[in-house]
């Protein structure tokens, strides 16, 4: 960090003045004095050229108003930002609020206790409250309206100073014998923990072995507007007259950061980030007669930043601007200001600015890529940011590893953030420079190597020298007071670094060959690179705070902390005072007011430095002519420097406005450049002949080619060693027409419109469009192609209309693009247009235009698959002669009857495994019936069936529902009948022109013949529906009356005794031949009921019990035997059953069901619409 005193402003009529403050929204300061003067100034900086933006402005006063009201000396001034008022009191305890209204102060509130005098007043971080302390001890809170929040006395106490915390919830009440008490908000003492228990003081560390009388010189409480240096920074000053100062995290820290200013100290006060701490006041020089007065600035870690001298007697206050640039100081009846040029963390790396800054939403930094060249930015957050330091494309951001650990980071980024490489490393980074193959950092004792490499195509040799370094070690570390040799006897051994050193590292340099680290006793050492080793040490007289080598490593600019530069040959061999031949030499040049220099890159004897708020830029240590401007300096070379006003972007660091970029050239360019202008091109080469640059060859060739002077052209161009400038020039001499050499110079130099008008002037239309097409113009080549008379070129067309479709795709604007990939006939961009447009019947079309096995095809039918689109995918597939896509698109999309029928039409073997891998997998899970329906939909009616009966007889085991059980026997019985008919179709159509029917039918049968014997249902698939119909029927004529029937019914049902339980079976029997009396086929049920195996003794004596109970009334005969014989006989004849009444069938005239082959007797089918047993339709 640099200052400098910049401007002085006199009180009229010797006033002396007593405060000082400096409004950090609006700009205002006020100041007050001896005899009620209160003055308030304001400092205009406006101005519309760029470079003279920031501290470079004119400084004139916009306003200078003096404020009456007081009569006293005015002690006390502080401002409320939020609500643009200003608070003032003088000796005599008058309070006056003055408000801002068009363009001048006015008193709004006056207030006076009359009893004592105000010594301090502070509002709240927002505005809303003020806290105004007396030194007889009363102390009273206010709103920002006027009135009155809360009062109190604090009894035997006189108080100087009061201060709020960030919160607003904790205020500190300084007392005039040097103690701290701690309040909250609405005046109650806090208990703190490290307040003696008798009185709540704060405990003061930085007081330890004073003695004698003390008073506070001031209380700053930093509110974190701007956000932090870094998570849990010391934000609480607290600093006393005899120069001794405690910088707290918060009131309770138990471990302040302690300054001994050895000043005496009369105002401290924090600037707008926190970052620095001014503290102001006098040096205790015992020899020197009167004091000096000194401004010395701290970090909040208690580094020293500088001392800035200041004239007159006695200084009395500071304040700091809102930017923090600034600082005011009263001192008698003077307002000094003196000019800050801040340390940013910032840096220059290809086109890109790198710059950090803090924000009050975050702990960490907020790093920005600001890309100058294309106006882009890229944002990265990085935690306890150190420094950033850039070379070529790359830079070094170095940071703190962890809060806990004493690790530190330096993290290679590219120039768009993008984290390359990071080195953990066990030295503070104080001190990193970079070149464009290493990165050295150092610590105060000892300073680290590291060769970094970044991802670039390499050729073997270096790809073998590469894993050669890397055994070497890539990184090392050397102590600052040993000397390193060169030969490989650096390792990385922290135990080095840990070594103390009399004499510290106090800045670092490097060049490609050459690494400078500077001490501070003045001694420069000077090393090799890159195997480091100590050639020389030479010892100057001043503390060097930055060194800068030139581009050849020939000589070193020196600036030291008060801003002196000077400069060393470190090569150049002299004869010393003693008559000795040495190496190197200090140089008469001296600078003061330096706070930024640069070496140009390709010239070691020019550079270009910042003194105060001019730019001078010295050749041989000449200076030309300075520029007013106050940027930092990115970039000298070309003879141009590029500076930028970092001031000005910090200002609202997420907007960067490319104005505050300021490219400035140097004298011999702007001389060239006239010369060209006014005298013409002979005199200029001749100037440039005796000033040689590439750069100004350049301009030269340049100049000549728009002459159209081709020799003189060649020869510049011979000399900037420009290849492509010189085939140019070539070309030129072999074109015939003037006309059509200024149209190739016209596109030489992008003037491309004027160069386009001059072909088509010499209607040279391909020339244009070959111009055009260079550029990438297709939207003009597409222009030209068309409005050109004659043919186009139709192949140039079609790249036009899909060089146009491309440019809309890659902006997603599908629906232009479709239109232009049409006219160009780009199938496959169309394709993907359609699909991101979601226009599926466009893609249909163009799938059904494309021929047979168009490459496309495949594309397409997967486009279909992912939007779910079964039958245009497969029709698709086949189109390209993949039918096994085909299939497995169906079966992915579960349309497995489409699987299956394209397999067979294909004739693919691998269906069957499929089908049974996914009915494994539904039934894994238990999905039954989804594999039943997957089996039937596929037309493999057998293992549906099989299923189906598993699910039935399941059912009927849990013995709930009946009808449920005949619907499901019903069910697989009708896929047995599918089965049979598929498999009677099949052999039909085998036997095809083979024979007749009646072959192909006996075919059939016989392969039914070999499925029967596999299975017990496929057999007599309905004997399961046959069971449940005629349990279901029997019960339902019982209870409707019709015993008879019933009983005819029950009988059928001993056949079933492998499907309904028999207990249930002969129950019924028994139920139905008790109601229509037949005692004889009752006594038969009963007794087959007793000799059941499955039932349990005491259910079998229950039966007999029964049983004994029925015969002893009747006796166990059948009444009607006739009629039940035939039915109990059964035998061979066997009748078929009606299945709606189940009697036997006796007449030859009945009704046969065309799906389950079941009969019903003639004179009952006309009763129903479905077969009773199958619900088929009577048809």
């Amino acid at each position: 960090m640099f200052f400098y005193l910049s401007k002085r402003i006199a009180i009229p009529n010797n006033v002396k003045l007593k405060c000082i403050s400096w409004n950090k929204d609006q700009g205002f300061i006020a100041c007050g004095g001896e005899d009620g003067l209160l003055k308030v100034l304001k400092l205009e900086t406006q101005t519309d050229d760029a470079k003279l933006r920031g501290l470079a402005a004119p400084n004139n006063l916009s306003m200078n108003q003096n404020l009456e009201g007081h009569s006293g000396s005015v002690q006390v001034v502080t401002w409320n930002e939020q609500y643009q008022k200003l608070t003032t009191s003088d000796q005599n305890g008058l309070i006056i609020v003055w408000m801002f209204y068009k363009g001048s102060w006015y008193e709004e509130m006056i207030n006076n206790r009359n009893k004592s005098v105000v010594r301090s007043m502070s509002w709240t971080a927002d505005g809303q409250k003020i806290c105004i302390v007396y030194e007889d001890g009363a102390v009273i809170v206010g709103s920002v309206d006027g009135n009155r929040i809360w009062g109190k006395d604090l009894k035997g106490v006189q108080l100087w100073h009061v201060a709020w915390s960030a919160d607003s919830k904790v205020l500190l009440f300084g007392m005039a014998n040097g103690e701290i008490h701690i309040y909250d908000s609405q005046g109650n003492f806090i208990k703190s923990n490290l307040a003696d228990s008798t009185q709540m003081k704060m405990k003061l560390n930085c007081l330890v072995n004073v003695t004698g009388a003390i008073s506070i010189a001031g209380i700053q409480w930093y509110h974190g507007a701007e956000g932090y240096v870094e998570p849990d920074c010391p934000c609480l000053a607290i600093c006393f007259d005899n120069g001794r100062c405690q910088i707290m995290r918060h009131e309770n820290d138990q471990n302040p950061v302690l300054i001994d200013t050895s000043m005496s100290v009369v105002s401290i006060q924090w600037n707008h980030t926190g970052s620095v701490l001014a503290v102001a006041g006098a040096q205790r020089a015992a020899a020197q007669e009167g004091d000096a007065n000194i401004v010395r600035f701290y970090t909040p870690f208690g580094e020293s930043l500088g001392t800035l001298k200041v004239s007159g007697k006695q200084i009395s206050a500071l304040s700091w601007e809102g930017g923090g640039l600034k600082i005011a100081l009263a001192v008698d009846y003077f307002i000094y200001f003196a000019n800050i040029r801040p340390d940013y963390k910032w840096g220059y790396c290809s086109n890109t600015i790198v710059y950090a800054y803090t924000r009050p939403d975050r702990p960490e930094y907020c790093v920005i890529f600001w890309d100058t060249k294309n106006n882009e930015k890229y944002i990265k957050y990085v935690k306890s940011l150190i420094s950033i330091t850039t070379c070529g494309d790359f830079c070094i951001l170095a940071t703190k590893a962890d809060e806990n650990h004493p690790q530190y980071v330096l993290v290679l980024c590219n120039s768009i953030g993008t984290p390359l490489d990071p080195k953990y490393i066990d030295i503070v980074p104080l001190f990193v420079t970079m070149t464009k193959t290493h990165v050295i950092a150092a610590s105060k004792e000892a300073f680290y190597t590291w060769q970094y490499r970044v991802a670039k195509k390499l050729t073997a040799l270096e790809i073998n020298q590469m894993m050669r370094s890397r055994k070497e070690g890539r990184e090392r570390i050397y102590h600052v007071d040993d000397t390193p040799s060169g030969s490989v006897d650096g390792v990385l051994d922290y135990s080095k670094a840990i070594q103390g050193t009399r004499d510290p590292i106090c800045a670092i340099t490097a060049s490609d060959k050459t690494l400078i680290v500077g001490r501070e006793s003045g001694t420069i050492q000077r090393y090799s690179l890159p195997n480091v080793g100590l050639i020389k040490k030479y010892s100057l007289k001043c503390r060097a705070n930055q060194l800068s080598l030139n581009c050849n490593s020939s000589r070193l600019a020196i600036t030291d902390s008060s801003g002196v530069l000077t400069f060393f040959d470190l090569d150049v061999r002299v004869t010393d005072s003693t008559g000795q031949q040495v190496t190197g030499e200090l140089l008469k040049l001296e600078r003061k007011d330096v706070w930024d220099m640069k070496w140009a890159k390709d010239n070691p004897d020019l550079f270009a430095m910042m003194e105060k708020t001019r730019m001078y830029v010295f050749r041989n240590l000449d200076p030309e002519e300075p520029i007013q401007t106050s940027g930092y300096i990115c970039n000298f070379e070309d003879l141009e420097i590029k500076s930028v006003l970092l001031d000005e972007i910090l200002k609202n660091p997420e907007h960067p406005n490319k104005d505050y970029i300021v490219n400035f050239e140097i004298r011999s360019l702007r001389d060239s450049r006239a010369l060209i202008e006014k005298v013409g091109i002979e005199d200029a080469s001749q100037f440039i002949e005796d000033n040689p640059h590439p750069r100004l060859w350049r301009l030269l060739a340049e100049a000549a080619l728009q002459k159209l002077d081709l020799n003189t052209a060649e020869q510049a161009f011979v000399h900037c060693k420009d290849y492509q400038g010189i085939k140019f020039v070539k070309r030129l001499g072999n074109l015939q027409s003037q006309s059509m050499k200024q149209a190739e110079v016209a596109a030489y130099f992008g003037r491309f419109e004027e160069a386009e008008r001059m072909y088509l002037d010499m209607d040279r239309r391909d020339l244009a469009i070959g111009l055009r097409l260079k550029l990438g113009d297709w939207f003009r080549v597409l222009q030209l192609l068309k409005t050109g008379s004659g043919d186009a070129d139709d192949s140039l067309l079609e790249q036009a209309h899909n060089a146009i479709g491309d440019y809309f795709a890659d902006r997603q604007k599908w629906l232009n693009a479709v239109q232009y990939y049409v006219q160009g006939r780009n199938q496959e961009r169309l394709a993907e247009c359609y699909y991101m447009l979601e226009d599926y019947e466009g893609l249909e079309s163009l799938a059904n235009s494309l021929p047979e096995n168009h490459k496309l095809l495949p594309e397409i039918a997967q486009m279909f698959v992912r939007v779910g689109m079964c039958e245009q995918a497969v029709t698709a597939f086949l189109k390209c002669n993949q039918p096994k896509a085909a299939v497995d698109t169906c079966v992915h999309l579960n349309q497995w009857n489409k699987a299956v029928e394209l397999a067979k039409n294909h004739s693919m073997k691998e269906i069957g495994p499929l089908l049974a891998r996914y009915a494994a997998h539904l039934l894994e899970k238990n999905k039954i019936l989804d594999a039943i329906e997957l089996y039937r939909k596929a037309n493999y009616f057998y293992d549906a069936a099989k299923l189906m009966f598993k699910i039935a007889d399941e059912e009927a085991k849990k013995r709930t529902k009946p009808l449920r059980v005949k619907k499901l026997y019903v069910l697989s019985a009708l896929l047995i009948e599918q089965c049979h008919e598929q498999t009677r179709n099949a052999q039909r159509g085998k036997a095809k022109g083979k024979s007749s029917e009646a072959t192909s039918a006996l075919a059939g049968l016989l392969e039914e013949e070999v499925l029967s014997t596999t299975s017990r249902f496929t057999d007599n698939a309905w004997r399961g529906a046959e069971a449940y119909h005629f349990f279901i029927l029997a019960q339902r004529q019982l209870y409707e009356g019709y015993v008879d029937t019933a009983l005819k019914t029950a009988l059928h049902l001993r056949d079933y005794e492998d499907i309904i339980p028999a207990v249930e079976i002969y129950s019924l029997l028994a139920l139905c031949a008790c109601a229509s009396r037949a005692f004889g086929t009752c006594s038969k049920a009963f007794i087959k009921l007793e000799s059941l195996d499955s039932l349990s003794s005491e259910q079998k004596q229950q039966y007999e019990d029964l049983a004994l109970e029925i015969f002893t009334k009747h006796t166990p005969k059948d009444n009607r035997k006739s009629e039940l014989d035939s039915l109990l006989e059964g035998g061979e004849g066997k009748l078929p059953t009606c299945v709606a009444t189940g009697s036997p069938i006796t007449e030859y005239q009945f009704w046969m069901c065309g799906v389950c082959k079941h009969c019903v007797l003639a004179q009952e089918i006309s009763n129903y619409n479905f077969c009773p047993l199958c619900h088929s339709a009577v048809g």
